[in-house]
């Protein structure tokens, strides 16, 4: 069978991931993919988990109790950058959208995310993955969608490969996976 959106994202980071590593959650949320990184990097490992909603923050440090491996950040993903302290990064993970059984006025914004792909991309060693899932059945979710896939279709062959894995004959908008991997240098 093939996986569904959710499981196949967290596969895209089990396949690299690896205890130490330096990985990113971009959109906290209630902590789901927090603890999944933190359980993958190990207590030696390094979680950068953001979110703008104190909320989401609080709901994620209650689930990923007593981890010690996690920096929660109360702070826009697009200024990721000024929490990495010259730390390589191995994945970066992204859920966009808002907060699941939040505030549905407060989304992540296409503007932030391309910054905060573009410097995450920057920060990540060869073979590093950023893996976004994408739902665009609300409005800023589909300007987010439609910005997103303009911008990475420019992005150079040679730096990166980009795959969009989708189910094409779901209704309502079915949310969809990008990923970027960063390509080894030769």
């Amino acid at each position: 069978m093939l996986a569904r959106v959710l499981p196949y994202a967290k596969n895209l980071a089990q396949e690299i991931v690896r205890p130490g590593d330096t990985v990113v959650d971009a959109t906290c949320g209630n902590g789901h993919d927090t603890k999944f990184l933190s359980e993958l990097t190990g207590p030696d490992g390094h979680v950068l988990s953001f979110d703008i909603q104190s909320e989401a923050i609080e709901n994620a440090r209650e689930l990923c109790s007593p981890a010690v491996n996690i920096e929660f950040i109360l702070d826009s993903h697009a200024n990721v950058d000024d929490y990495l302290s010259g730390r390589p990064v191995k994945a970066g993970m992204f859920n966009l959208g808002y907060l699941p059984k939040g505030d549905k006025t407060i989304t992540t914004e296409y503007r932030s995310t391309i910054r905060a792909i573009e410097k995450l991309f920057r920060s990540m060693v060869p073979g590093g993955r950023i893996i976004i899932v994408v739902y665009h059945g609300h409005p800023e979710g589909k300007l987010e969608k439609e910005a997103l896939t303009s911008a990475l279709a420019e992005w150079p062959q040679k730096e990166s490969q980009i795959l969009e894995y989708r189910f094409i004959n779901q209704k309502n908008d079915a949310p969809y996976i990008l990923c970027i991997e960063k390509n080894s240098k030769k």
